[in-house]
């Protein structure tokens, strides 16, 4: 099976959905004359200080946001990365930043359409999505029953299982607790939080994220801060091996330029989800006066995911020099172990606190992709299908804590390749709505601050 999905996953994030990738990114930041970077100030000091209570939506601007990130900051941003330094070598970080880069377009065009296109359901809730862009914008409702079909299973690969196995060999590892006790805890849990929907999703996550996402980034400052004279030589070994590979050493097998761009795209992707489709599900949710003010919220994410947090977890690796160090059975280490080791050899009782960390992480994941999974099913077959696909997706928290890590993130990594593929194709033919949404908000920002000036 593993060597089935390493197959399949190689084929999957092989170059023509790399490219893909960085051609709709780059497409899109033209489109929107650099969105990212004209807006990157206004969207992160927006995502924490505006409030559209009167607005038509679900949930709030910071609802909306910490449910995205409730998705997105977390086992991503530290198994991920480990995983991905521990195939690719410290340069797949790089090109993590570079998917970020234009990943941030990315986020914002998918929100803008999620809005415009968004509807109400029987239960007077926001629907709203790729699914929805690709019918209703693109007028193609194969793609967008195609993405619904990927992302509700999806949901439960990138969504559950990675999220309880990550914790389940955390709890093993330092606390030696059986991965069956952290499935079936995790399992309850998880049930009783999804029974709200997504106004106690958005409730949870709005306490949960800034509070785990502080305390795991103050826990990384420590250890990078006790390394700093290493903290040059690691930023010069990410920038060249990014372009040479990295030779093997220790139990590192070494690293081909191939591999880093790969695992750097795909592990970033995971992270941000920027491409996935999937977090506009939650933008679409939010109480907004336009799309445009969404979407920049939506795009800070991505910077907060894979700019902060994700930087973070690779400097704590490099630093700490644990790339190549094997276990008692000589095996090299990698995944959560990776990062458990890199804070242990700095902070006393460091992996427990990493593992503390991991575990709301996972928690939020799991929570944030539930309602994606959900809202997709929903838009296939209605809203009597939530709760049965909600049943579901509780259920399959437990054996996801006991699969093998390699099995859990190969499947993971290809259902999300595969997801992206119709959502890129309607970003790539809707940029021009895109465009002609960023204009309207261009001129809507201009006359805000025209009023405030005059004031």
């Amino acid at each position: 099976m593993e060597k089935f999905i390493g197959v399949v996953n190689a084929w999957v994030w092989g170059p023509p959905l790399l490219i893909f990738l960085v051609i709709v990114g780059v497409y899109l930041t033209i489109c929107t004359r650099g969105v990212q970077f004209r807006y990157f100030g206004y969207a992160h000091k927006l995502a924490f200080s505006r409030h559209d209570d009167n607005a038509k939506g679900d949930i709030s601007h910071f609802e909306a946001l910490m449910t995205c990130l409730a998705a997105t900051i977390g086992i991503g941003s530290i198994t991920g990365v480990a995983t991905a330094i521990s195939i690719g070598g410290m340069g797949a970080v790089f090109w993590m930043w570079v998917s970020a880069l234009f990943g941030m377009a990315t986020k914002y065009a998918e929100a803008i359409l999620a809005i415009k296109y968004r509807e109400v359901d029987s239960n007077g809730l926001m629907c709203g999505g790729p699914m929805y862009y690709l019918e209703k914008g693109l007028k193609s409702k194969f793609l967008g029953v195609t993405f619904a079909i990927l992302a509700s299973g999806a949901a439960f690969g990138i969504g559950n299982l990675v999220q309880a196995n990550s914790v389940a060999i955390a709890m093993q590892d330092m606390c030696h607790v059986s991965p069956n006790v952290t499935g079936l805890v995790l399992m309850v849990l998880v049930g009783i939080a999804l029974l709200g929907g997504i106004k106690s999703i958005g409730k949870i996550s709005s306490y949960l994220v800034p509070a785990m996402a502080s305390f795991y980034i103050i826990t990384g400052l420590i250890v990078v801060f006790a390394r700093i004279e290493f903290v040059p030589a690691a930023f010069k070994l990410i920038f060249t091996s990014a372009f040479k590979g990295q030779a093997a050493f220790g139990g590192f097998v070494g690293a081909t330029i191939m591999s880093a761009i790969r695992l750097g795209f795909s592990r970033g992707i995971f992270s941000s989800e920027a491409g996935l489709g999937s977090s506009p599900i939650a933008a679409a949710a939010a109480k907004t006066d336009t799309p445009g003010r969404q979407a920049l919220i939506s795009m800070s994410s991505v910077f907060l995911t894979t700019g902060i947090v994700c930087t973070i977890t690779a400097l704590a690796i490099a630093v700490t020099g644990v790339l190549g160090v094997v276990d008692s059975a000589g095996n090299a280490l990698i995944g959560p172990s990776l990062v458990l080791k890199a804070f242990d050899s700095v902070i006393p009782f460091g992996g427990i606190l990493v593992t503390v960390a991991l575990i709301p992480f996972a928690f939020s994941t799991i929570l944030g992709w539930a309602y994606y999974g959900e809202k997709s099913m929903e838009y296939l077959l209605g809203v009597k299908a939530v709760i049965p696909y909600r049943i579901l997706f509780i259920v399959m928290v437990f054996p996801g804590a006991a699969l093998s890590l390699n099995v859990v993130w190969g499947f993971a990594n290809v259902m999300n390749g595969l997801m992206a593929i119709p959502n890129l194709i309607g970003l790539f033919f809707l940029a021009g709505v895109v465009a002609k949404e960023t204009r309207h908000f261009d001129g809507i920002v201009r006359e805000e601050r025209r009023l405030k000036k005059k004031r």
